[in-house]
């Protein structure tokens, strides 16, 4: 009697650890099979989440078909306490394993902002507000020309004064590294100088081929002691670059006393007019050697430049025959 229950025992016990097994085998199998995901799903990870806050997520989203399988799985393989912090891309057809690869990996999906050359600070904080993928408030506008103009990346979530940060960051650099290198014959006396310089040419032309040739058109009028009379800077003093001025300037605009009118006053306006980007930086440190000392528009998108007034006069005659 004794033999027969403990055989019926031992058998049970084999039974039992056999359904166990399967079970594991399962469980296993559950867990890197391909998930029910249809098409890529994004799913976030906030600041502080714990397998216990995300999972939820994973299957109200669709991601996953058991919870219990894959927080046994995320622990089974030590990924349990790795998530990262971001909003994260899960590819069709994940499995488990796959999702807590992507959750772990802190290659969170990227964002991208393009702040053009020549926009005012003020334009760029604009830009930045209107992106509803960055948060927080810009506590000030930061000052004309200490934002590099190029294409940030960033998380969701990322802060506006981060973005702000990192371009003024890069425009430091940009600048530095463009003083170190200037020529040495330059009326310019600081990095500050430089930057305004700068500025003037970004408004001055979109061609990249011909930034070196206006600038060399103001350092010429510089060191001559000619007034550098260039439109752009007369509308930064009407708008500050808060606005666009949205039609041409008139006589009296010309002949305003402001600050910024390059018309009425000798040298540099006292700050920069825009935000230039490395291009124009690098042409105000090192431009062109011309003897010109003028140029206008040529209808085709760049300039006529010219060494004397009476060449100058010509253009800007052929430019009006031209219907502009």
């Amino acid at each position: 009697m004794r033999k027969s229950l403990a055989a019926n025992a031992f058998m049970l016990l084999i039974v039992a650890l056999m359904g166990f097994g399967a079970i594991i085998g399962w469980g296993k199998a559950k867990f890197y099979e391909p998930g029910p995901l249809s098409e890529p799903a994004f799913i976030e990870v906030n600041q502080g989440d714990n397998l216990t806050k995300v999972t939820p997520r994973l299957i109200e989203a669709g991601v996953i078909s058991d919870e219990h399988i894959f927080r046994l799985g995320a622990r089974y393989t030590g990924l349990d306490s790795q998530l990262k912090f971001g909003e994260y891309e899960i590819p069709a057809a994940a499995s488990m394993e796959a999702v807590l690869l992507v959750l772990t990996s802190g290659r969170s999906v990227q964002y991208k902002v393009t702040l053009a050359e020549g926009l005012s600070s003020f334009e760029i904080v604009q830009v930045l507000l209107a992106n509803e993928i960055l948060t927080g408030e810009v506590a000030e506008i930061p000052p004309e020309g200490s934002l590099a103009p190029d294409t940030y990346l960033f998380g969701r979530g990322a802060s506006r004064q981060s973005i702000l940060d990192e371009m003024s960051a890069s425009q430091e650099k940009i600048l530095a590294d463009a003083w170190a290198v200037r020529a040495t014959d330059l009326p310019i006396e600081t990095p500050e100088e430089l930057l305004i310089l700068a500025s003037i040419i970004e408004k001055e032309t979109g061609v990249s081929s011909e930034r070196g040739q206006v600038a060399s058109v103001f350092v010429n009028r510089l060191n001559r002691g000619m007034r550098l009379q260039t439109d752009p800077t007369v509308i930064y003093g009407i708008t500050l670059g808060r606005e666009k001025l949205g039609r041409g300037l008139r006589v009296s605009e010309l002949q305003g006393e402001t600050p910024y009118n390059t018309y009425v006053i000798s040298g540099l306006p006292p700050t920069p007019i825009a935000n230039p980007g490395r291009l124009a930086i690098e042409a105000a440190a090192n431009p062109d050697s011309t003897d010109y000392l003028y140029f206008v528009a040529d209808g085709t998108g760049g300039h006529a430049f010219a060494t004397t007034l009476a060449a100058h006069n010509q253009n800007v005659a052929r430019w009006r025959a031209a219907g502009n």
